[in-house]
């Protein structure tokens, strides 16, 4: 099996969409409302603006592995001085082609281009599954993470 690696491109945005939402429900979403709109807008103004980037892994041109990095900017501190981080999100392996690496390369391709952005750091909330992914690879576990949900 030789995998085809290349950056989302709009012709393939309706079938990374469904892949995201594919992603949201294995995770454990219920929620019975159509994201597709707010999906497609959003990725179509990130994309056009470059903060957000997105690598997928493809077999005979079928889309089997995604990967996303959005661009967000804050205040520098000392953790990460320019300000510039990047939050990882669509991570996304269809089980047919899990434990081949392929997880692994996406991450490297969106890494790659936070680091070309000049991000400091790279962020996830981290799926059960990807725990080990993400640790292998070097992120550790920050315990001050907290949400308010609006």
């Amino acid at each position: 099996m030789v995998m085809e690696y290349r950056r989302l491109g709009q012709q393939e945005l309706e079938a990374f969409i469904e892949l995201r939402i594919r992603q949201l429900r294995e995770e454990g979403a219920t929620e019975d409302l159509d994201l597709r709109p707010a999906l497609l807008d959003y990725y179509m103004r990130h994309m056009k603006d470059g903060t957000f980037v997105s690598w997928l892994a493809l077999d005979n041109g079928r889309i089997v592995g995604t990967s996303g990095m959005s661009f967000v900017e804050k205040p520098p501190y000392f953790g990460c001085p320019t300000g510039r981080m990047g939050l990882l999100s669509s991570m996304f392996t269809d089980p047919d082609y899990r434990r081949r690496g392929i997880a692994k390369e996406l991450l490297r391709r969106v890494v790659e281009e936070a680091r070309a952005y000049g991000c400091g750091t790279v962020q996830i909330t981290a799926s059960d599954m990807g725990v080990k992914l993400y640790g292998a690879f070097g992120f550790v576990h920050n315990g001050n993470f907290m949400q308010y949900k609006l």
